[in-house]
């Protein structure tokens, strides 16, 4: 350490080994990674990343401050270095993640949004009072399904979805001229929305299957399935008892 009251002409001292590090080369590796640290920190984006940090990391952070202290001037400039490294990166996957979440779900809903049209056109031509209230107990079901998905979607940013499958609106279509032609009898409506319920099977299937779905998300996902589930047993029993 260099005395206090040393005057401009004063004969440096001995510098101690921990400063004479910064003259070595890895002294100059430290001196850049400390430059980059610091445009990085500058950097409105870095920021944003820093307040991402899980609150355990930061808990070690502080925890480690006394120890840190004691390290050499290169070891805490490359330290911080490999931890603002880490924060980055723990950062960006999760966001990564959230966007692949935000991509099933969004994917979801289309066939979620069919579900309440095949429901809703069956409500429309049951003519069995028992099979219509059933059918509108589903829309409304289904409609709570795809608000809870949405919800998740405006949480994320990612905009409501509110339209329907391609192949859907085809199938609609299809039995519409179908109908206009041999009628709709309502084992042909049950027929029809047993049909529509194997398709929203297969879409949870797929949304749970593929590995992006997680925590609250991946429970609610469950459950509609859950439900869709008991939905086709119950319409498997009333194909049944309608032939």
């Amino acid at each position: 350490m260099e005395p206090t009251n040393a005057s401009p002409e004063a004969t440096p001292t001995a510098t101690p080994a921990t400063d004479n590090a910064n003259a070595t080369p890895n002294g100059n590796a430290a001196e850049a990674l400390l430059t980059k640290a610091q445009q990085w920190l500058k950097d409105s984006n870095a920021k944003e990343l820093l307040n991402k940090v899980p609150a355990s990391l930061k808990n070690v952070g502080n925890t480690a401050t006394t120890s840190f202290n004691k390290l050499s001037i290169t070891q805490k400039v490359v330290g911080g270095a490999l931890l603002v490294a880490g924060a980055t990166y723990l950062a960006r996957r999760g966001s990564s993640a959230k966007r692949a979440q935000a991509a099933t779900i969004n994917e979801l809903l289309y066939f979620v949004n069919d579900r309440i049209e095949g429901y809703r056109r069956a409500a429309d031509e049951s003519q069995d009072t028992q099979h219509r209230s059933y059918y509108l107990q589903l829309v409304s079901q289904s409609q709570q399904f795809a608000n809870q998905l949405n919800a998740y979607l405006d949480q994320e940013g990612a905009g409501r979805q509110n339209s329907t499958t391609l192949k859907g609106k085809l199938y609609r279509a299809f039995m519409d001229a179908k109908a206009a032609v041999t009628g709709r009898d309502e084992s042909s409506i049950i027929g029809s929305n047993i049909y529509g319920e194997e398709w929203a099977l297969k879409a949870y299937e797929e949304a749970l299957n593929d590995g992006t779905l997680t925590g609250p998300m991946r429970r609610a996902v469950e459950h509609q399935y859950a439900q869709s589930k008991k939905t086709y047993g119950e319409l498997k029993r009333m194909d049944a008892t309608t032939r």
